[in-house]
């Protein structure tokens, strides 16, 4: 962080000093890798992943509105062009559209006498280098593809300055004005996506992500055939740093999968133009995409958190094969998706020859792999690995020493549990583990700021405490005898691990059930119910422990190689 936080500062205040520093840096045109940040500022690291994209796509919507509030003196003239006018070899005819970076033309190609539609990018000589790059990296991407559901380029070239590209004029609608009538039928949107999904896996195949794929991009010719275009966004698939190097969140953010919303560039691959793919034919399916919001940031957070209403909630008409083709699609775990955009098509094509798809098939595990996915914020388990794995040696120690002393007890002098004190383990369990708590979060303040999510999960550990404390005292109301509450424990931490499934991993859930069914166990055996919590609750402490210490063991690595 260049900008410095005065002491005493909180952590919300010191998350908004480092996000406002990373802005004012993408904006003088840094580049910033968001997984390096993230490592050098781990306990920042779930918070920036959530909403670094936010705050780009805020930025880029507030730059869309200054400009377009430009004046014609100020802006550059390409812009305003008389039309019909000479450009090159070019006689421009008609403006068709504009988007974020370029203006396309209807045009003449003078040489040839052939019709063509020409695109130059829209701040022309005011352009920065970046959108320089970018224009050309479209020009070049759609140029190295040959393929009839791709608009192909003809010639790329400058004229006054003016970078441009050629490619084959489509004479038709685009995807977004037909839809503006209302979803489409649903063999008509199976058959055009199976075109345009066969398009794109040309594309992966020769290393090209589209990464902007959207309704607007799909141009109709006057036989319904599909069409692929703008470029404009693509990437290598092969390249380690891309023309989005600052970790900027490009695309658009109804269409664009969770991954990109996120700016984590390193996760963008086939799978995230599988998604977009998906939300075309959700569009298609519904006469709208799977989100809408009132801003780009609540769209993106809408992304990042939401699963989509089933389409047939919206369209009660829509098919129901087509429904989970598409929702397979717009699974925010990349390996939930379909593999490929061929395998998409595939099932598209099953589906229009009446064949079984396989969206139907291993639905089982594709919903229990959905339920123990992570969420965004489990890379704060990151910095508890050993700290866990300690946790599990405490209670480990707590839940032997309860057992031994009652076995002790109950074999001993006593005889009865009934006429054992109750204050050893009250004190153990208070008194003991609360130093370990206080030991806990002392060390793991040592490693930096506590996030909020890691906040939430400490309120939970703490009133699981309270809640472990309270059954002494009502075991004494109720004159019940020692320990004979102690099941509830595994009822208690079992619900802690239900909510830490929903907050950080699905893989939670498993201890959850294994917590539960101990609470049955110890009451079968109450002898050795506190042996059996023991072990099982230091596993489950222990073993997530380890794999995220390895996580953030491997994140120091590669940090230390570059």
């Amino acid at each position: 962080m260049s900008t410095e936080a005065p002491p005493g500062a909180t952590h919300d205040e010191q998350l908004a000093l480092l996000l406002g520093d990373l802005t004012d840096r993408a904006q003088r045109g840094e580049k910033i890798n968001l997984e390096s940040v993230c490592r050098e500022q781990p306990q920042f690291a779930a918070e920036l992943r959530q909403l670094w994209g936010a705050v780009l796509v805020a930025e880029a919507a507030g730059s869309a509105s200054v400009a377009n509030t430009l004046s014609p003196t100020v802006n550059d003239s390409s812009i305003f062009l008389t039309l019909p006018c000479r450009f090159g070899d070019y006689e421009l005819l008609q403006e068709l559209g504009r988007g974020g970076m370029g203006v396309v033309f209807r045009a003449e190609q003078i040489s040839l006498h052939r019709e063509v539609a020409v695109k130059m990018i829209l701040r022309g000589q005011l352009a920065t280098q970046a959108d320089l790059d970018r224009f050309r990296s479209e020009a070049e991407a759609a140029a190295r593809l040959d393929h009839p559901g791709i608009v192909p380029v003809y010639e790329v070239g400058e004229v006054d300055g003016r970078p441009y590209f050629s490619m084959k004029f489509i004479d038709g609608d685009t995807l977004a004005e037909r839809l503006a009538t209302g979803p489409l039928p649903p063999r008509e949107a199976a058959l055009l996506l199976v075109d345009v999904a066969r398009a794109i896996h040309f594309a992966h195949e020769r290393g090209v992500l589209h990464r902007d794929l959207k309704p607007s991009n799909i141009l109709l010719d006057r036989a319904g055939r599909a069409h692929i275009t703008d470029f404009g966004l693509a990437k290598q698939i092969s390249d380690a740093g891309s023309l989005t190097g600052t970790g900027a969140v490009l695309g658009t953010p109804a269409y664009m999968a969770p991954e990109q919303a996120a700016g984590a560039r390193g996760e963008v691959g086939p799978h995230s133009d599988v998604y977009s793919l998906g939300v075309i034919l959700y569009h298609m399916l519904t006469g709208r995409p799977p989100f809408q919001a009132a801003s780009p940031v609540d769209m993106v957070l809408m992304v990042l958190e939401q699963d989509p209403v089933p389409p047939r909630l919206l369209n009660p008409m829509a098919d129901r094969d087509l429904e989970m083709i598409a929702l397979r699609c717009l699974q925010k775990p990349t390996d939930l998706r379909y593999p490929t955009a061929a395998a998409l098509a595939d099932d598209l094509q099953a589906y229009l020859n009446d064949e079984r798809i396989s969206a139907r098939s291993g639905q089982f595990m594709q919903v229990l792999t959905w339920w123990l996915r992570e969420t965004h914020h489990a890379v704060v388990l990151e910095n508890w690995g050993l700290l866990w794995m300690w946790h599990s040696l405490a209670l480990l120690v707590v839940c032997s020493l309860t057992n031994g002393i009652y076995l002790a007890n109950l074999y001993g002098k006593d005889h009865v549990a009934e006429h054992q004190s109750r204050w050893p383990y009250f004190l153990l369990w208070t008194a003991g583990l609360g130093t370990w708590a206080a030991v806990f979060w002392a060390l793991r303040r040592r490693m930096g700021p506590v996030s909020f999510v890691e906040r939430q999960i400490a309120h939970l550990w703490g009133s699981s405490m309270i809640g472990i404390a309270m059954l002494f005292p009502l075991e004494w109301k109720l004159d019940l005898p020692v320990l004979a509450l102690s099941p509830i424990l595994g009822i208690i931490n079992g619900m802690v691990f239900l909510a830490k499934a929903g907050i950080l991993s699905g893989e939670f859930y498993v201890q959850a059930i294994a917590l539960f069914l101990t609470a049955g166990l110890m009451a079968l055996l109450p002898d050795y119910a506190h042996f059996i919590f023991g072990i099982v609750s230091a596993a489950c402490f222990f073993f997530p422990g380890l794999k995220y210490y390895r996580k953030r063991g491997n994140s120091m690595v590669l940090r230390t190689r570059r």
